[in-house]
């Protein structure tokens, strides 16, 4: 889960009383977070340089506190603060809002065709009025890396830039051009670099050389320019210095420019929420009009409240408690969604959530639950055994095969079920047959499509154990995917089975009879080759072929378990 370093007394001071240690850690345990570590930022520095511990009184305690990976409006000081002020009923979930301007008064951003070739999308807003000292620039600042971090892929998907108003002048146009052709100041530099240059520049510098990957082999770099052609940024690498916001900026413009809109408006969102306490009118968002070139036009953020009905019987039966309607929107309003119950329909009472912009984690009403379960204490639900706990057929069935292939005297080993896809197909001498769930984005090669069959798994656990004594006897009980068009998922799990003999000689019989021992258990009677009302055996003549292929040959049977006989 992503931390969150915050200095202590400047969050007791934003919750406007102080605690102990264990007071916070209560505190934070009961609003479902938890404080990590306490240290300090010389000792943070000391660490990182493996100097011996000092101690001094005069530095600054650093509360680091975990935070839900999909609460982005907790990851800086700012939104914690806010977060937890309600959940103690120190305040009421502010209320956020656009400033009231017309379309034709609002800021325009012109979006060229050429940006959908690399980045095609942009939001913007602006904080009017704004206020920063060194501590909310930096909380500014640490925010756009945390979600740069998060929710943003590392920029690939969003690239957030922020910019000084008042040194730009609208309307702004997102474009994507040659890199030759873009040329300015890049932040923190006083040279002009042409795109392709700072490309260059870039790969020695520690921070920035991650992030050249997104757009440096494309024929096209995004890039946003005012109306007096100043560039603004080249997303998503760096901003020009020309708009560099500083303490004494007033005025501030963000822009998002993304390959996934939907989280370009949560970012924007969490960006101009968190930030607009600061400003002049509380809690007022400028908007900002972007502007396609095929005429359609969008008026970004959008802070309205997303409306979603909850049973309060499938709250309270989920929980495991008998809460009434009012004590439920109670709660909720603690976790900053507002809530209100409705008049019962048919005996069944619902409860209306307004889900503020803040709250992008909420999606389902088992979201809506979770927040009540929070609130309400996870130490105060009381503990019950079910009246009754039966395991689903499949898993008794599974049980009892495991443990009748146990007293025949094999081992059960549990392999991956992702694996590459050359040990899927290839070395099991098998043709894609378009059946198999590929994996679109694998961390590595090792786990490039979700198993069709168990074989991969337990010959590569033989290959890995070759030096083990003779004779080997593994089997693995386990799920395969396939691909299947009428589930809603698009893909189905079966439970299969796999046993492996190896050793001097071939251990036909041994298989033979394990095969004959399960669908004895299972009640598969053997019948001749070709009827279908039982388990019947094929002969196939194996004779010098490798273990790879002699996988493909297989026990048949009316069943979906599969044996397969491996000769050493």
């Amino acid at each position: 889960m992503p931390t969150v370093s915050v200095g202590r007394d400047r969050l007791f001071a934003a919750l406007g009383r102080t605690y102990t240690q264990e007071e916070f850690e209560d505190l934070c345990f009961c609003f479902g977070i938890e404080l990590d570590d306490v240290t300090t930022e010389k000792a943070i520095i000391r660490k990182e340089k493996h100097l011996e511990e000092e101690t001094d009184e005069d530095e600054e305690v650093i509360y680091k506190i975990e935070v839900p990976a999909n609460r982005y409006d907790l990851l800086c000081l700012e939104g914690l603060a806010q977060a937890l002020r309600v959940f103690n009923k120190q305040e009421e979930t502010p209320q956020y809002r656009l400033r009231n301007i017309s379309r034709g008064s609002m800021l325009k951003m012109h979006v060229k065709p050429e940006t959908s070739q690399i980045r095609p999308y942009v939001v913007s807003a602006v904080l009017r009025g704004i206020t920063f000292d060194e501590a909310r620039y930096n909380s500014f600042i640490d925010l756009q890396d945390k979600l740069h971090q998060n929710i943003c892929r590392r920029r690939t998907l969003v690239a957030i830039g922020t910019h000084d108003l008042d040194t730009l002048e609208g309307p702004f146009s997102y474009e994507a051009l040659p890199p030759s052709s873009i040329s300015f100041v890049p932040l923190k530099q006083v040279k002009n670099f042409k795109a392709d240059e700072l490309m260059e520049f870039y790969k020695s510098d520690l921070k920035l050389k991650k992030f050249l990957h997104i757009i440096e082999n494309s024929p096209v770099f995004p890039v946003i320019y005012d109306s007096k052609r100043t560039v603004l940024s080249l997303p998503p690498i760096i901003n020009s210095a020309h708009s560099a916001i500083t303490l004494k900026t007033k005025n501030v413009l963000i822009e998002c420019t993304a390959t996934d809109l939907t989280k370009a408006k949560i970012v924007l969102n969490t960006m101009v929420t968190t930030f607009s306490a600061y400003c002049e009118k509380k809690y007022e968002v400028e908007p900002v009009e972007v502007i396609y070139s095929n005429g359609e036009s969008f008026v970004y953020p959008d802070l309205s409240l997303y409306n979603m009905e909850v049973s309060l019987s499938y709250v309270n039966d989920s929980i495991g408690v008998a809460l009434k309607a009012e004590e439920v929107t109670s709660l909720l309003n603690r976790m900053q969604l507002s809530a209100k119950n409705t008049l019962p329909n048919e005996g069944q009472c619902n409860i209306t959530v307004s889900v503020p912009p803040t709250r992008s984690d909420v999606l389902h009403p088992c979201d809506v639950m979770e927040d009540v379960a929070i609130a309400y204490g996870y130490n105060n639900i009381p503990k019950r055994k079910p009246a009754s706990l039966k395991p689903l057929p499949l898993n008794q069935l599974t049980d009892l095969i495991r443990l009748e292939i146990a007293m025949n005297g094999f081992t059960e080993v549990l392999t991956w079920i992702l694996c590459s896809y050359k040990e899927n197909f290839a070395m099991l001498n098998r043709n894609d047959d378009g059946s198999a769930v590929i994996i679109e984005n694998p961390r590595s090669s090792d786990f490039e499509v979700v198993r069709t069959s168990l074989m991969p798994g337990i010959l590569k656990t033989i290959g890995h154990n070759k030096d083990h004594p003779k004779p080997i006897k593994i089997y693995e009980v386990g799920d395969i995917a396939l691909l299947d068009g009428g589930k809603d998922v698009g893909a189905a799990n079966r439970r299969v089975l796999a046993a492996l003999y190896c050793g001097a000689n071939s251990g036909f019989e041994l298989i033979h009879g394990l095969v004959d021992r399960l669908m004895e258990v299972i009640a598969v009677p053997f019948v001749p080759a070709g009827d279908n009302t039982g388990y019947y055996i094929e002969r196939s003549d194996v004779t010098g072929v490798s273990c790879r292929e002699a996988s493909k040959h297989h026990f048949q049977r009316q069943t979906d378990w599969k044996f397969w006989h491996c000769p050493s």
